[in-house]
C-alpha cells in the first residue's frame, strides 16, 4: 500500500512511539488459553507438560446432594519442561484459591480449563505440588456428561469419558494415572466410600464423621469413585484373601445377598482366564439411580439398584454383566488406554468375557452371538467407525462414543483372532498382555504386536482390515458367514432393553 508524505510521517511517529513503549515497558502476557494432550477424539483433554504422581482430595458434603460440597485437591506432579503456567481440566466448580509449591498463585478460567501462574516458574523435572481450594457441583438432574451422580440418598461418581474434571482439579486422560487418597466428611447416619482400602480410621467431627480411602495402584481419573449415602459395607473374602467389599443400600442388604455373594467365585473364574487379579480389593457399588448403564470404577464397580431388582433381566444376563465390570479390572483398569481411540481394548475385552462367562456357565454358546455380531458388524462400523478409529461423539454427548462397535463389534475382533492364531496362543497373549502392561497404559499398536510375536508370523495385515477397515474382513474359519443390511438376525444379547455396561 502507498502512503502520503503526511500520512507516512504520522505512520513513523506512531512506530516510533510504539518501540519507546516496548522498550521500557515488558510485554503483556499472553491470555491464558485451554490446553490438550492431542486425544484425536478429545483434543483439548489432558495437559501437557507434567506428570501426575498422587491426588489427595477432600470432600465436605452437607447433607443435600443439590448443594456444591467444599473440597481441597492436592495434587503431587514432576514438571516434564519448564512452566510458566500450568493448567487443569476443571468444570464446574467455584475455585476460591490455588497455590503452587507453597506459594499463592493467580488463576483463570478459560474453557474447561484452570490455568495457573505460579509465583515462579517451575522448572524442568522439578516438583510440582498444586493446593486448589474450589467448591465441588453435583449436576442438575436434568444435566447429563457425568461428573457426580444424585442417588436417592446421596452422591456417587460416573466419570467416564472426561467427566472427572467436572468433580475435582485434575489432569484428565487416562495416559496420566496417579495414586489417589480421598477423605471424605459427612452428617451422621450417612457412609462414605471410595476406591481403595481404608487409609485410617472413621474420625467423628464437629462437621460429621471423616472417612478416608487409599489406592495402592495407579488409577485413571475417570475411574474414580466417591459414594455418600445410607449404605450398608458387606466384606468376604475372595481368592487368595483378597478382601472383597460390596457397598449397598442398608435397606436393601438381605434382597441383594444373592447377587453379592457370586463375586469371590467370578474372580476365580477370571483367574482362571487371565491371571491373579491386579488390585488390592474387588466389590460393587449399588446405587439406587437410573444411569442407564454400569461403570468400572477401579476396585468398587457401580451398578444400578434395577439390575439386580427388576424381574425381567434374567439371572444369567446380570450375572455376565456383573463379569463384564469385572473383567475391565483387567482390561481398562489395571492396562489403560493410552488415547480413547484404543477403547476397543477395554469394552472388547470385558464383552469377550461376559460372553465366555454366559456361555460356560448358561448355555448362550460364544459362537451364536459372534455370528449374530458378525451379521451385524459392517452396520456397526458404517455408524461408529472401525474399531480401533472410531468416530467422534457427538457434540455435547461424550457418552456416545460407547457405541455397539466398541462392544461386540470389538470382542468380534478378539474371536476372530483367536479363529486366525488358535486358542493356545490367544490365551497367552490375553495373559501376558494384562502381564506386561499392569498398572500402566498400553495402545493398540502394542497388542498387535505382541499378538504377532507370540504367534511368530505378522499380523499386521489381519489387524489393519479388522481394526481400521470400514467392512468387516471374512471370519477365518467361517467362509460361510455374511455381515449387511440384507442379514436379520436375533438381538445379540437376549435383554437387548438392559442397561449398557461400560
Amino acid at each position: 500500500m502507498l502512503l502520503t508524505s503526511r500520512r507516512l510521517r504520522g505512520a513513523l511517529l506512531a512506530a516510533a512511539s510504539v518501540t519507546l513503549v516496548a522498550a521500557t515497558l515488558p510485554a503483556p502476557a499472553p491470555a491464558p488459553v485451554p490446553l490438550g494432550i492431542g486425544d484425536p477424539l478429545f483434543p483439548h483433554l489432558g495437559n501437557p507438560g507434567y506428570d501426575v504422581l498422587s491426588y489427595d482430595i477432600a470432600f465436605t458434603y452437607g447433607g443435600s446432594n443439590s448443594k456444591p460440597l467444599d473440597a481441597v485437591t492436592k495434587i503431587e506432579a514432576r514438571a516434564l519442561e519448564r512452566l510458566d503456567r500450568v493448567n487443569l481440566d476443571f468444570a464446574r466448580g467455584k475455585v476460591e484459591a490455588v497455590e503452587v509449591n507453597g506459594e499463592s498463585a493467580t488463576f483463570a478460567s478459560t474453557g474447561e480449563d484452570l490455568v495457573l501462574t505460579p509465583a515462579e516458574p517451575v522448572e524442568e523435572g522439578r516438583s510440582l505440588r498444586i493446593t486448589v481450594r474450589h467448591t465441588s457441583d453435583p449436576a442438575p438432574k436434568e444435566e447429563g456428561d457425568g461428573g457426580w451422580v444424585r442417588t436417592a440418598d446421596g452422591l456417587a461418581m460416573a466419570n467416564q469419558a472426561d467427566a472427572a474434571h467436572r468433580v475435582f482439579p485434575c489432569n484428565d486422560h487416562p495416559a496420566d494415572k496417579a495414586y489417589f487418597t480421598f477423605r471424605i466428611t459427612a452428617p451422621k447416619g450417612l457412609t462414605a466410600v471410595a476406591n481403595g482400602l481404608p487409609a485410617a480410621r472413621t474420625r467423628p467431627g464437629a462437621n460429621g464423621t471423616t472417612w478416608a480411602y487409599r489406592t495402592e495402584h495407579p488409577m485413571a481419573t475417570e475411574l474414580a469413585q466417591v459414594s455418600i449415602g445410607r449404605s450398608t459395607v458387606v466384606h468376604r473374602q475372595g481368592p487368595h484373601g483378597l478382601p472383597v467389599r460390596d457397598v449397598v443400600p442398608t435397606a436393601d442388604r438381605a434382597r441383594l445377598e444373592p447377587w453379592l455373594k457370586k463375586t469371590p467365585g467370578q474372580l476365580e473364574w477370571m483367574e482362571r482366564q487371565v491371571g491373579r487379579y491386579p488390585f488390592e480389593t474387588y466389590g460393587i457399588l449399588v446405587a439406587d439411580v437410573a444411569t442407564g448403564f454400569e461403570l468400572e470404577t477401579q476396585t468398587l464397580s457401580l451398578f444400578e439398584r434395577a439390575l439386580f431388582t427388576r424381574p425381567e433381566y434374567p439371572a444369567w444376563y446380570v450375572d455376565s454383566v456383573m463379569v463384564h465390570e469385572l473383567a475391565h479390572q483387567w482390561f481398562g483398569n489395571s492396562v489403560s488406554p493410552r488415547t480413547w481411540s484404543d477403547l476397543w481394548l477395554n469394552e472388547g475385552h470385558a464383552t469377550w468375557y461376559e460372553a465366555r462367562y454366559a456361555e460356560e456357565h448358561a448355555e448362550k454358546p460364544l459362537e451364536t452371538r459372534m455370528r449374530q455380531a458378525y451379521a451385524r458388524s459392517d452396520e456397526w462400523r458404517a455408524a461408529g467407525g472401525p474399531p480401533a478409529a472410531p468416530k467422534p461423539p457427538a457434540p455435547g454427548q461424550k457418552i456416545s462414543l460407547f457405541r455397539p462397535v466398541v462392544y461386540d463389534g470389538s470382542a468380534l475382533v478378539l474371536y476372530a483372532l483367536r479363529e486366525e492364531i488358535g486358542n493356545k496362543t490367544f490365551e497367552q497373549l490375553e495373559r501376558r498382555w494384562v502381564r506386561t502392561h499392569r498398572d500402566s497404559t498400553a495402545t493398540t499398536a502394542d497388542f498387535t504386536a505382541l499378538a504377532s510375536q507370540l504367534a511368530d508370523r505378522d499380523l499386521s495385515g489381519f489387524f489393519q482390515e479388522w481394526l481400521y477397515g470400514q467392512k468387516t474382513p471374512p471370519m477365518p474359519g467361517h467362509p460361510q458367514w455374511r455381515s449387511g443390511p440384507k442379514v436379520s438376525p436375533a438381538p445379540v444379547r437376549a435383554a437387548a432393553q438392559g442397561p449398557k455396561q461400560h
